[in-house]
């Protein structure tokens, strides 16, 4: 045929744990996008079964694409340890490899001394060789940075958990923690917690309780009393039902707190927390009667009451607050036991009474302020996520918690910003020591836009200046500080991450200048050639879309423009496209490198990632415009800003696909329904097709009110929706677009796509 062939199909690469996700589109022609050199690879002899013997030399140069592209590092984390030598120092970096045969990610730590002169400039010298941390859960360095623990989670039920305290040289102690005293560690960036003392003698952490005694019955069906004799003719029953936090914790005894002895190896819990607060984020307060602060969250949901918890992995609108509780080995400091469970516990003190939301606290180096972050704009109005703030304690220079405690704002919540300034805090996380010298500024990472940037806030002042380069499309990410510099890591969707080391420029009459220094890698360019000439061969640029006719009711902040990354080659004029979506839909798809994109555009496809109103990094206002209007705001923007690259002929507009996952696969569904003339292929990953069938059977049931009735969502949420409910549910689901587009096939469908219509909906129904 004449012309370039349509697009035919789309190969997404997840990553380790979910290796691939190929959904095809229309199936009348085969094209292929791929550069000509990397099509020799030989075919491999005995084929799968229904696969097209003309498509192996395809397959195979796909599949050494893909391998090389998870062969390149992802840095994690980074530790720096100081000196007496202001001019000297060491770090430790977490890197992880993906490992697609055995499809698991593989860890390891690189080990580097820092070496600065007079004149700003800086040096690395990295380890010859990585250590891998096989097996190993978490990696924590002590405050002096001396000594170092490695936790081992229990491999299966009857195994214990180990806890292994480093020095420089040697192993100094290992200690195997029972089932009986507690399960795992959390690892798992929320809950997580594991804070060693100032003086390096105790660590508290976060660990699943121990499992519950299960009940015995005797051959009549009757309980027995405990014994601890064998009884051949009992059986052992299940135990009372216990609530998980839903998705990924579905299999986690609940979060409590717990403090080992590093020199006896002793473990004791910290009693007198409810079962009904699930605890995390510890972390040790100054000295006071009141060692330890910490977050817990309620079974109360911040909606209606419900018979069970809800799921809360990615959703901050979850009810939290800061407590504050005695070191269980605190009043027994002289009393030695074997006991794991003994020790009194002062009453708790709940920190922060008058706040829906509180977490990630941080003490200020000299112990005047506890520092904490908020997502009460997400609890309040129900969204899963929204813009957070800032607050602060004044720590009680006596240590004694009585009364109610000062909370003050340090940076409240963004609400329109203005072109250009600082909209609002989105922080995913906070290093364990974010401190300059001064003991009053933070330094965080948060997202601008569709940008990731390094932030600097002064929580006396509550000034906020970015750090990271103000003219950089670039996303950047704190890694850790060295004194009044910060180790950072930056990368774009067509650039690899560099790490760079920042020095604040004195020297200069603007604020909070930084000078940002390249450092030496480690990690040596891709190993195949053409891999670096696809990354180098493309370009990107943040889009600023102007929204397509705002209401009059709309908030000012809603009538902003939103932004879309704009991925291309050399021709991309003649090149297919693919929008790109993200979840949430409360998230944002940042410019950061993704080896999945990279994976794609490597293959011959411009991108389009559209990061639409109700995105985060715009400000509350845009963020809280989508709630009550999905499925019509979103997918409006999406086709404006489609129109947008259309009208400028970046793209070919005959050759355009979607792709999304979550949120994203409920807009790719519903923009295939809604203008299936715009698109030629669809893939869909877990997508929400469906919301009268998902409300009955996901774990975030409030998620599917808040988003179709806005903030009144909150007020009518219950686990037993009525009829109007569910038929208002399925009229904004996509698969409501199935029958009117079947009544007008020959006007908008061609076979193939009702197909591929049919075949998503039929993917998210199976999938429920």
């Amino acid at each position: 045929s004449s012309g370039p062939p349509p697009l035919l199909a789309l190969r997404l690469f997840c990553g380790a744990g979910d290796s691939e996700n190929l959904l095809l589109g229309g199936a009348r022609a085969r094209v292929s996008r791929r550069p000509k050199a990397m099509a020799s690879a030989h075919p491999s002899q005995g084929l799968p079964s229904g696969m097209d013997p003309s498509m192996v030399d395809e397959y195979a140069s796909q599949s050494k694409l893909l391998q090389e592209f998870v062969k390149i590092p992802s840095i994690g984390k980074a530790w720096v340890f100081t000196s007496k030598d202001e001019n000297a120092s060491r770090a430790m970096v977490s890197v992880s490899q993906s490992d697609l045969l055995a499809n698991k990610k593989r860890s390891f730590l690189l080990n580097t001394h820092i070496s600065k002169s007079s004149s700003k400039s800086v040096s690395f010298q990295w380890s010859p060789f990585p250590v891998e941390m096989s097996g190993v859960s978490a990696v924590v360095p002590s405050p002096s940075g001396k000594k170092l623990l490695l936790v081992r989670n229990a491999e299966d039920d009857d195994s214990p958990t180990k806890l292994e305290i480093w020095g420089p040289c040697q192993l100094e102690n290992e200690i195997h923690v029972a089932r009986s005293v507690h399960g795992s560690l959390y690892a798992d960036g929320w809950f997580e917690g594991i804070s060693w003392n100032q003086e390096e003698t105790l660590i508290a952490y976060v660990a699943e309780e121990p499992p519950q005694p299960k009940p015995e019955f005797n051959d009549s069906g009757y309980k027995k009393e405990g014994s601890s004799q064998k009884d051949f003719r009992s059986w052992k029953g299940q135990g009372d039902i216990e609530d998980s936090w839903g998705e990924t914790y579905s299999n986690k005894r609940i979060p409590a707190l717990f403090v080992a002895n590093i020199s006896s190896g002793e473990v004791r819990a910290l009693k007198g927390i409810p079962r009904s607060l699930s605890a995390g984020q510890v972390i040790w307060a100054p000295s006071s009667s009141y060692s330890l602060v910490f977050v817990a969250w309620s079974d109360d949901n911040g909606f209606q009451e419900t018979p069970r918890k809800l799921g809360i992995k990615y959703c901050y609108n979850r009810p939290c607050a800061l407590y504050a509780a005695a070191d269980p080995f605190k009043e027994e400091a002289d009393k030695p036991s074997t006991d794991s469970n003994k020790g009194d516990t002062a009453a708790l003190v709940k920190l922060t009474a008058d706040l829906s939301s509180a977490f990630f606290p941080r003490f200020s180096p000299d112990g005047k302020y506890l520092v904490f972050i908020s997502a009460k704009s997400a609890v309040d109005s129900g969204a899963h996520n929204a813009t957070n703030s800032m607050h602060k304690i004044d720590w009680p220079t006596d240590g004694k918690l009585e009364g109610s405690l000062s909370v003050s704002d340090v940076v409240p919540t963004v609400m329109s910003p203005q072109d250009g300034c600082f909209p609002g805090m989105y922080c995913s996380g906070l290093l364990r020591f974010p401190w300059l010298s001064d003991g009053r500024t933070m330094i965080l990472s948060s997202a601008w836009g569709s940008k990731e940037v390094i932030l600097s806030i002064n929580v006396a002042s509550g000034e906020v200046s970015r750090v990271s380069p103000q003219d950089s499309d670039y996303s950047w990410n704190v890694l850790a500080l060295d004194n009044n510099n910060i180790l950072a890591v930056s990368s774009s969707l067509v650039t690899l991450p560099q790490m760079y080391y920042g020095f604040e420029d004195s020297h200069t009459d603007k604020p909070c200048q930084w000078d940002w220094q390249e450092i030496s890698s480690p990690f040596p360019k891709p190993s195949d050639k053409q891999v670096s000439s696809l990354l180098a061969d493309h370009k990107f640029s943040v889009i600023k879309i102007p929204v397509s006719n705002p209401s009059d009711k709309l908030p000012d902040g809603a009538k902003l423009p939103f932004e879309a990354i704009f991925v291309s080659g050399k021709d991309s004029a003649s090149s297919p496209t693919i929008v790109v979506l993200h979840g949430g839909p409360h998230s944002v798809y940042p410019s950061s490198y993704s080896r999945s994109l990279a994976f794609l555009y490597a293959q011959g496809y411009n991108l389009l990632v559209v990061n639409y109103r109700g995105s985060l990094g715009f400000g509350e206002e845009a963020l809280q415009s989508l709630p009550g209007n999905i499925g019509s705001q979103d997918v409006n923007d999406v086709l404006t800003a489609l129109d947008f690259v259309k009208k400028r002929g970046l793209i070919d507009a005959s050759r355009v696909a979607v792709v999304g996952g979550s949120h994203g696969g409920f807009l790719t569904t519903h923009l295939i329904g809604q203008a299936p003339e715009t698109f030629v292929a669809a893939a869909a990953r877990n997508p929400v097709c469906n919301l009268q069938l998902m409300v009955g059977t996901t774990d975030i049931p409030d998620w599917c009110f808040l988003e179709v009735y806005g903030k009144e969502g909150k007020n009518c949420f219950t686990e037993s929706p009525l009829a109007d409910t569910l038929t208002q549910f399925y009229q904004k689901s996509p698969i409501s677009h199935i029958s009117k587009r079947l009544r007008h096939q020959h006007s908008f469908f061609s076979e193939q796509k009702i197909s591929v219509f049919l075949f998503l909906m039929a993917y998210s129904m199976q999938g429920l």
